[in-house]
């Protein structure tokens, strides 16, 4: 799987065998040092093979390495950063979106 930032379309692509079949929606806002990721998609037969979880790391590093703050209202988003604490810091404080980070220990991960 590769993920590529696409501008025009303002997602970050899940990208298998040529075809998209995944995103993170993203908004970027003017004027700010932030961004606004509204939702996840994966096509149903990709789901359950880890995708979304590698497109959600690769777009908060992505954010990180840019030195950017998130505003979010994905759930699954939130779910990831609650597992994954070392991202929490870059949920925007003053704008941290409807998808709060679930306050709780992270879930044990595979990987």
């Amino acid at each position: 799987m590769d993920v590529q930032k696409n501008g025009d379309t303002g997602s970050y692509d899940a990208v298998v065998d040529g075809q998209v079949v995944g995103m993170i929606v993203y908004h970027p806002q003017r004027g700010d040092q932030r961004v606004t990721f509204s939702h996840t998609i994966i096509q149903p037969e990709y789901r359950g093979r880890g995708i979304a979880t590698r497109l959600v790391k690769h777009a908060l590093d992505d954010l990180r390495a840019r030195g950017l703050k998130l505003t979010n209202y994905c759930a699954f988003v939130a779910d990831y950063i609650a597992d994954h604490p070392e991202y929490k810091e870059l949920i925007d404080s003053r704008f941290p979106g409807h998808a709060a980070v679930p306050d709780r220990a992270p879930r044990e991960r595979a990987d």
